[in-house]
């Protein structure tokens, strides 16, 4: 995958969208898996057509651009065609990302599969790359592990096969997805080796970044440090709701700590994913009884959330409900349910709200008792 690309994937290192529950009954949000900007797109293609292995890349485009008055009308031809089909592909994959924004999953991925062929016949390695990738993020979205996982084992093939060292960004992102989609399909020894592929790449990348002093780094030096730190802060959050899920509340809330102070120095202390992690974190104390603790994190995050207009105050708020009836704050924790139901429906946060009214309903069983 094209430099360029992974810098702007990793971007959205510390991005989770959608909602679902965790163990404790809260809600939050999971890792998202598909999403290039369309310029970003035609961008990924347009370099993926100067750096095909065929045309042998940047130079050869410089060395066509010196010759071409001396070009046979055959070889203008081909030229033509070649810049026809990566317009072509272009297009697709403009129309798959399209689609996928409207949640027109199917016909995204026939668009994929129709730029996968095209990438395919035109050997653009960095374009069979994305397009693979985005192929197994629709698996994934679509619950087609299997599929998925064989997709995104073929684009890492394709990485490792085009000389990138397996401490690149972009393969350790994919193999973050690989490790997530293990955990969830209950295959704990291949998620657990992948989490600690990544989490030890990482940190190793990180350590030889923290040795250098910050004035000596340059402009690209310091984004990739950037990307690599929020790519850690990914991991991490990932791997603790794992070992959320397995009951390992310890080590899973060592690693949303170290989630968030990460978030906080790189994004700031009120970004989104900030006030995010510090609700999962909150989630976490509270599973260890440690009411207090958690209250006065997630209140921090709900007051937050408060003055920056955060999107899904809503789901904060359903979590700091929670802590407080937990904690045996009945009115207060009933008073945040209903603040956070009513911004749940104004959002039409249907999923949300579902969660809130069985929270208010099992309330008012317990009241009834």
């Amino acid at each position: 995958m094209a430099a360029a690309t992974c810098l702007q994937m990793l971007r959205r290192a510390c991005s989770f969208g959608g909602r679902v529950l965790r163990p404790s009954g809260s809600v939050s949000s999971p890792l998202r898996f598909f999403g290039a900007p369309l310029s970003r797109v035609s961008a990924v293609c347009r370099k993926a057509a100067v750096t095909s292995p065929r045309g042998g890349g940047a130079a050869w485009t410089v060395a066509a651009a010196a010759f071409s008055l001396f070009s046979s009308s055959s070889e203008e031809e081909k030229e033509k065609m070649a810049a026809s089909k990566e317009d072509e592909l272009i297009l697709l994959l403009k129309k798959a990302k399209l689609s996928v924004l409207r949640g027109e999953l199917e016909a995204a991925t026939s668009y994929l599969h129709a730029a996968a062929v095209i990438a395919q016949q035109e050997r653009h390695q960095t374009a069979i790359i994305y397009t693979y990738s985005q192929m197994a993020n629709l698996a994934y979205v679509q619950g087609h592990l299997t599929q998925a996982e064989k997709l995104f084992k073929a684009a890492m093939s394709y990485m490792l096969a085009g000389g990138m060292p397996q401490d690149d960004n972009a393969f350790v992102e994919m193999s973050l997805k690989l490790a997530t989609m293990y955990a969830q399909d209950d295959k704990a020894e291949l998620a657990e080796h992948g989490f600690r592929f990544c989490l030890e790449t990482l940190e190793a990348k990180v350590q030889k970044f923290d040795e250098r002093p910050a004035d000596q780094l340059t402009e690209a030096e310091e984004l990739l440090r950037k990307d690599t730190r929020l790519l850690l802060g990914l991991c991490l959050d990932s791997h603790a709701r794992y070992l959320a899920a397995a009951k390992r509340l310890a080590q899973a809330a060592a690693h949303y700590r170290k989630a968030l102070d990460i978030c906080r120095q790189e994004q700031g202390p009120r970004h989104h994913q900030t006030l995010v992690l510090m609700s999962d974190l909150a989630t976490i104390l509270d599973m260890q009884g440690r009411h207090d603790d958690a209250l006065a994190l997630i209140r921090e995050a709900v007051d937050a959330g408060r003055a920056s207009g955060h999107q899904d105050l809503h789901v904060l708020l359903a979590n700091m409900a929670a802590v407080l009836l937990h904690a045996g704050r009945h009115d207060d924790g009933v008073r945040a349910f209903r603040e956070a139901l009513q911004l749940a429906r104004r959002a039409d946060d249907r999923e949300a709200v579902g969660h809130i009214l069985r929270g208010l309903g099992q309330e008012a069983e317990q009241d009834a008792t």
